[in-house]
């Protein structure tokens, strides 16, 4: 094909110039340069200027790399074409005089930072102390009624009528033991009615009751438990009365019987149901003061088999009871010992630790000979290590082991006695014939307790039940230690959502005798949830405009309230902790705010930082002005953050209802075809407002709704609905002003918009609709919001994720967003209302992108020929397929491209259209980028190990074990027929079952880290030129930011061949393990405990210290077993076999 003739040299500059009109469509070139052959000499110490004429191919080419001057003029006209198009049809000028010429239907408000937050801190202050109220005098009913309550010893299930609230799925369940037994006539059945507030059905008139599945009902300890409960439900009803807002009322026994108001049905599982109160965040932080535990573990050779994997649980169920204000480390022992994990010392007690300490224990190997001098002695130097960060209130030291003869008392007098400062609680795991005495022990002589696990259903139990010994020292103290404590955020169990509870210990207040001792058991805990949601009410939605929020954090630094804080699945056995470094993305300043906040300080702080764009894309660089004051009387702290533009807003001032109707009209469909369609943000403009999903369907019930109701009806939101109806209005006028009379088409123009910070998005002409997949909420719309943050023309193309199919170029409805925003100055104060922008048609501007990057002033000149023996210079055009010229956004997104064959590449991380390129603008500081993590994503469940020493692995004896007499007489058999019996009833524990996972969606997903990269303009600004160093490979590019844009326009030479692949930059989100653990904990986030400790008393009484609970074998059992085995028959356990848990130290 013949090569179209040009003149030599570079195009020099023309004058500025508004944007001209364009044919949609323009003719493609398909004009080819010659290709280039010859070797480049590498000359890389060369000025750019020098450089590039060398570079030319002598006489096999007549074009020659574009001279820098050249790329800048190119750079200009587009700057040029890009001001011109938003001059005319993004209307900022016009929208500003349009505000101006309505200035009597709005006034200006101010935010004032430190009178809002706090007036929202005292207005959660006191919501939060109406919830005490009723705490306290829940917990003081609960114990006069227990103090005058009777023991019955003979008392029967008959005798007790209440709603038992897993009555009606185990009547569902054919295999249920209640189905074969038929209710009994003491179970409730009761009518319930949907609540909107509780997200269930309820009744208003009782109180549920559920009890864990491994504690037996009938108990003598349980029923006279429900017999003194049952009089709660009268106060319950009245706190209900006083406060109709309080959510649930919840009292949690120490017994595990949990009675809670109103009644609804237990949210059961569709297999066993492991819930148990004593196990939930909120009971373990209101059962006892912060704990620093030290485990350790018998690994010596006599533990083997069944025994190891008993304690690799139990291990695992121990870190269960621990919360983040609690401290741990686990350790395994025989002749020596040494941590399981990484962790050299105690480390906070969060879930991240704790899942590095649960997968670190399933390594533990038993050999060696057993050495307690060693493990406590590793323990002790623990505890006493003051350099690190810990709890410094209770502590102890929690042994696993299978028994042993030395009582290590030289240890104790070393370091405990006398003044018996750590408890030690002791456990005998698994069956055999040691003597038990020592452990009970060394449990006694140090204020601790000794329990037995010899099977896997005494775990749970036995693991908990140290909490109720940590407990004294709280029930002896007395009203001193009658604190309300609210806890971290979790998932409500009975669905009510993320909340928070205000707990309060309960105490037993009998004593057995005239003289006697105080009784020194806790009865348990009181708790009232609070849903954040309605903590969210109090904090001001809109007058803080899109950017601006209102956050609170804990004692622990994890947010209550943050706009980031949305855990994509959530765990009601573990709180959802997200530090405040992590809803953000962290600094120094930040990290100063947030010391300051848990230390209940107040302050204020202007800085400049780093923002995630809300379609986690991009990263801004952002001015924002932090204030926070401390909530009285609570552990949380409130901060409010605000740009500086949103220091004022503008409030409607519609009096008028003859324009209030004229303003009101321009929302009805009828006037969209001539008006433009209007999106309006889907918010609570009134009580009886109907909410949808779906924009047309929420914008029809609106319609509806204020055809019956005025903008001024008290059940409104005056404020909204006047906002909304003033920037209808004022968007219709920019409508009529500027966008009807312009031909879009002339200019490749798919539509044009307006988006407000009244609600309104309005997009023109009408049927751009129907391609319109913006979020109609402006404030949730990440256009929006950059719009906002950064000044000049933000360009968005489409996001593609490089595994779907490519763009699909038809019907010309691919377009790119441009967007800006409108500043208004009224009166010395400065606002931005409005956001306006237009909608390129893509493959049309790619062509006008050509043109204005060539040697052409326009698409109907003809293209310049080079002659044969001159030496010109390649353009974006001409030379196409020798000269890569690309639009990349700031986030390293593909805008726009002079190669066809990357149209349907647009909004792709550039790396993945062209790895080598984008790593050298990064090495070249064009880019840089920010990692962090996410830790609120949601991945599918990966599928279990088939590991051998796995928690949730089942002892299976060999065929040699089944033919070995010995065995079937030893303590092995009877400790193999308890785990299989509890195996049965806790089928959940050791294998998931394939249809429950495959229906539920819970058990699709679950919990993990995601690594985000996100990349951002670095710190170069001026034109650069740059060779990509490959040897015969090398690439020519040079590189210029846009002005008044988030643009980067890049030329470059096409590669020639692939012999220099370089790494891909990857800014893809990738599944993550996190940050290092090990490395994590030697730094520690700041954080501050309660500030009330309850370890110590003097009066306590610690003669009550364990004994065994074993159940000896018996011939018939064994019997038993055998045929069990034998004939295949599942064995069904016998309520007695749990009546073991009911008893409490």
């Amino acid at each position: 094909m013949a090569v179209p003739a040009r003149t030599c040299g570079a195009s020099r500059p023309g004058p500025a110039r508004t944007a001209l009109p364009w044919p949609r469509r323009g003719p493609r070139p398909g004009v080819r340069s010659p290709a280039s052959g010859s070797p480049r000499l590498l000359l890389l110490f060369l000025p750019p200027l020098l450089l590039l004429p060398l570079l030319a191919a002598p006489g096999a080419s007549a074009y020659s790399f574009p001279q820098q001057h050249t790329m800048q003029h190119w750079a200009r006209r587009l700057e040029q074409e890009i001001d011109g198009v938003m001059r005319i049809f993004g209307g900022v000028q016009q929208l500003q005089e349009i505000y101006k010429d309505n200035r009597n239907l709005f006034e200006v408000q101010e935010n004032e930072p430190q009178k809002l937050v706090e007036k929202v801190a005292g207005d959660i202050e006191s919501l939060l102390d109406r919830k005490v109220q009723a705490l306290k005098r829940l917990a003081d009913a609960a114990e006069n009624f227990q103090k005058a309550h009777r023991w019955q010893d003979n008392i029967k299930e008959e005798d007790i009528v209440y709603y038992d609230a897993k009555a009606d799925a185990e009547l569902d369940d054919p295999e249920s033991e209640e189905m074969e037994r038929g209710p009994k006539a003491s179970t409730l059945r009761l009518d319930f009615i949907e609540d909107s507030n509780f997200k269930n059905k309820v009744n208003y008139s009782y109180t549920a009751v559920q009890i864990p599945t491994d504690i037996y009902k009938g108990s003598t300890i349980i029923l006279n438990e429900l017999n003194w409960t049952e009089a709660l439900e009268n106060v319950f009803t009245e706190n209900r009365r006083q406060d109709p807002t309080l959510l649930w009322q919840v009292f949690g026994s120490a017994t595990g019987v949990t009675r809670y108001y109103p009644a609804t049905p237990w949210r059961a599982p569709k297999k066993i149901d492991l819930y148990d109160v004593r196990r939930r965040p909120w009971y373990i932080q209101g059962a006892s003061s912060p704990k620093d535990m030290v485990i350790i573990v018998d690994v010596s050779g006599s533990v083997s088999g069944l025994t190891l994997k008993l304690m690799k649980t139990s291990v695992c169920e121990m870190l269960d009871t621990l919360s983040d204000d609690d401290y741990v480390n686990v350790a395994s022992f025989n002749e020596k010992a040494q941590p399981v994990s990484c962790f050299t010392h105690l480390v906070q007690a969060n879930v991240r630790n704790k899942k590095v300490f649960k997968e670190a224990v399933q390594g533990m190997v038993a050999k060696g000979t057993t050495g307690y001098k060693a493990g406590f002695e590793y323990a002790f130097d623990q505890l006493q290590n003051s350099n690190i960060t810990r709890a410094n209130c209770n502590k102890m030291i929690m042994m696993f082991t299978d028994g042993g003869e030395d009582r290590v008392q030289d240890v104790f007098e070393k370091y405990n006695w006398p003044n018996r400062t750590v408890r030690v609680f002791t456990f005998s795991v698994g069956q055999h014939n040691y003597d038990v005495t020592p452990l009970q022990w060394m449990a006694c002589a140090n204020k601790g307790y000794y329990f037995e696990i010899p099977s896997i259903g005494a775990i749970r139990i036995n693991t908990q039940e140290y909490l109720d010994v940590l407990g004294r020292p709280m029930v002896l103290a007395g009203k001193a230690a009658k604190q309300v404590q609210w806890t971290n955020v979790y998932e409500d169990a009975l669905g009510l959502g993320l909340v928070v509870t205000g707990t309060l210990p309960v105490f037993n207040l009998t004593q057995d005798g005239p003289g006697e001792k105080k009784n020194q058991l806790i009865l348990g805990v009181m708790g009232i949830d609070v849903a954040l949601n309605d903590i969210k009410r109090l904090t001001p939605n809109y007058t803080l405009g899109a950017n601006g929020y209102v956050f609170a954090i804990d004692l622990n630094g994890y947010v209550l309230l943050h706009p980031n804080l949305k855990p994509q699945t959530t765990n009601f056995r573990e709180p959802v902790t997200l530090d405040f470094l992590d809803a953000e993305l962290e600094d120094e300043n930040k990290e100063e705010i947030r010391r300051s906040m848990i230390d209940g300080n107040k302050g204020h702080k202007q800085i400049r930082t780093l923002l995630k764009s809300l379609d986690e894309r991009y990263i801004d660089e952002v001015m924002r002005n932090y204030t926070w004051v401390p909530i009285r009387s609570t552990n949380y702290s409130l901060g409010l953050v605000l740009p500086p533009y949103s220091t004022f807003y503008l409030q409607a001032n519609l009096s008028d209802q003859i324009l209030q109707v004229k303003y009101f009209e321009f929302l009805l469909p009828s006037s969209f075809e001539s008006e433009g369609h209007v999106f309006i943000a889907p918010r609570e403009y009134c009580k009886d407002l109907n909410a949808s999903d779906n924009n047309t369907e929420f914008l029809r019930n609106f319609i509806e709704l204020m055809e019956k109701v005025t903008p001024d009806s008290k059940q409104c939101n005056n404020f909204l609905l006047h906002n909304l109806i003033l920037d209808t209005g004022i968007t219709q006028q920019l409508v009529e002003r500027v966008w009807r009379d312009q031909d879009l088409n002339t200019y490749s123009l798919l539509a044009v918009f307006a988006a407000t910070d009244g609600g309104i998005t309005r997009v023109f002409p009408n049927k751009a609709a129907e391609d319109w997949t913006e979020n109609p909420e402006p404030f949730n719309a990440s256009f929006y919001r950059r719009s906002l943050d950064n000044r000049g023309y933000v360009f968005k193309p489409p996001p593609q994720d490089a595994l779907l199919r490519p763009l699909e170029l038809e019907n010309d409805t691919v377009g790119i967003l441009v967007s800006t925003a409108v500043e208004l100055s009224l009166g010395g104060r400065t606002l931005r209302p409005a956001v306006v922008g237009v909608k390129l048609d893509l493959e049309a501007w790619a062509e006008k992108f050509k043109v204005l990057a060539s040697n052409r002033t326009h698409q109907d000149q003809p293209q310049k020929q080079c002659g044969p023996n001159s030496h010109c210079e390649m353009d974006c055009e001409v030379n196409n397929e020798d000269l890569l010229c690309v639009l990349i956004d700031d986030g390293g997104f593909l805008v726009l491209s002079n190669q066809n064959h990357q149209w349907d590449q647009v909004g792709r991380f550039f790396s993945e259209v062209d790895a080598n390129l984008m790593l050298a603008l990064y090495n070249n500081s064009f880019y840089t980028r920010k990692e962090s993590y996410d830790y609120q994503a949601a991945c599918a469940p990966q599928p279990p190990g088939n590991l051998g020493a796995a928690p949730r692995g089942i002892f299976v004896p060999t065929i040699a074990d089944f033919l070995n007499l010995a065995w079937w007489t030893s303590a092995a058999a009877w400790s193999l027929f308890q785990q299989l019996l509890y195996g049965l009833i806790y089928h959940s524990w050791f294998q998931a079952d394939p249809a429950e996972a495959e229906g539920n969606p819970e058990a699709r997903e679950s919990s993990c880290v995601m690594k985000q990269t996100q990349y951002y303009f670095g710190s170069v600004n001026a034109s650069y030129n740059a060779i990509i160093d490959c040897g015969n490979c090398s690439r020519l590019f040079h590189a210029q930011r846009l002005t008044n844009t988030n643009l980067l326009f890049v030329v470059a030479e096409k590669p020639l061949c692939s012999q220099c692949e370089a790494g891909r930059l990857l800014q893809k989100e990738t599944h993550s393990d996190g940050p290092e653990q090990c490395e994590l904990v030697q730094r520690p986030r700041y954080r501050r405990g309660p500030h009330i400790c309850f370890d110590y008393n003097a009066t306590e009484d610690t003669s009550d210290c364990g004994r065994g609970a074993s159940f000896p074998p018996s011939l018939g059992v064994l019997v038993s077993l055998q045929l069990l085995l034998l004939l295949g028959l599942p064995p069904r356990p016998q309520p007695q076999v749990h009546a073991h848990a009911s008893h409490r130290p």
